[in-house]
């Protein structure tokens, strides 16, 4: 009688991921309802689709014939984005390391979207599938090294030649949050040295834009025009074909 296949052991900072996410209690602090981000989800958005146009070369290309995986999918928001953007649910793949938020990811999003739950590493992606491959602040909560850089391996090895990586995360650590470091576009240069990374400066610093928006939301637009009060960065990093 043959063993079961075994299961492979999680990572060690796979298992830290998981106890700093239970540790954090943002509340209401990042509620679509809020005035502040309304507008720097708006603003991703509309930045990302600029992207498309403009880095990506997409004008011309139907959406719904792009594939793409999304790293630290959550409850599967972006999913969501890419969806109304004209995404076809079956070219769309989600990956969420943490049960309840794949579970609510798995009851937003359709069938016909592939989710995977657990460590990327596990996720049975072909290499060379993807158009696009995508994380937003995935990387700001690994604080290991070596499991950055493995991660950002298997992302570049399922981008397809002349597909990239989109890469959404902020850039300055946060003096209230040991659990994140920031990641600026050099270390992004680091982990994919074959790409070619176009980055922009996005959002405003949320400490500032929640204090600013409760003096009146058309503060955002002002204040996020200094590029120096922007903490994250929107990069498109290209595969040579």
């Amino acid at each position: 009688m043959q063993n079961p296949p075994s299961t492979p052991e999680p990572k060690a900072e796979t298992l830290a991921v998981a106890e700093r996410y239970a540790r954090r209690n943002s509340g209401s602090l990042y509620s679509i309802l809020r005035p502040e981000v309304i507008l720097s989800t708006q603003e991703w958005q509309r930045e990302l689709l600029l992207m498309f146009a403009s880095v990506g070369g997409y004008t011309d290309v139907d959406l719904r014939n792009l594939t793409l995986v999304d790293v630290g999918c959550g409850y599967g928001g972006h999913l969501l984005d890419f969806l109304r953007f004209g995404f076809a649910p079956q070219h769309l793949r989600g990956i969420e390391l943490l049960p309840e938020r794949a579970a609510g990811a798995r009851a937003r999003l359709p069938a016909a979207l592939a989710l995977h739950e657990g460590d990327a590493s596990t996720a049975q992606v072909p290499p060379g599938s993807q158009d696009l491959v995508f994380q937003s602040t995935v990387f700001s909560s690994l604080l290991d090294d070596n499991f950055q850089r493995e991660l950002a391996e298997r992302m570049w090895s399922w981008v397809r030649p002349g597909g990239a990586v989109l890469w959404y995360d902020f850039t300055v650590d946060n003096p209230n949050n040991a659990d994140v470091r920031g990641m600026p576009v050099r270390r992004v240069r680091e982990l994919f040295p074959q790409g070619r990374v176009l980055a922009r400066r996005v959002t405003l610093a949320p400490p500032i834009s929640r204090r600013v928006c409760r003096l009146h939301p058309s503060l955002y637009t002002l204040f996020n025009s200094i590029p120096l009060l922007r903490t994250h960065v929107l990069a498109w990093i290209a595969k040579p074909l």
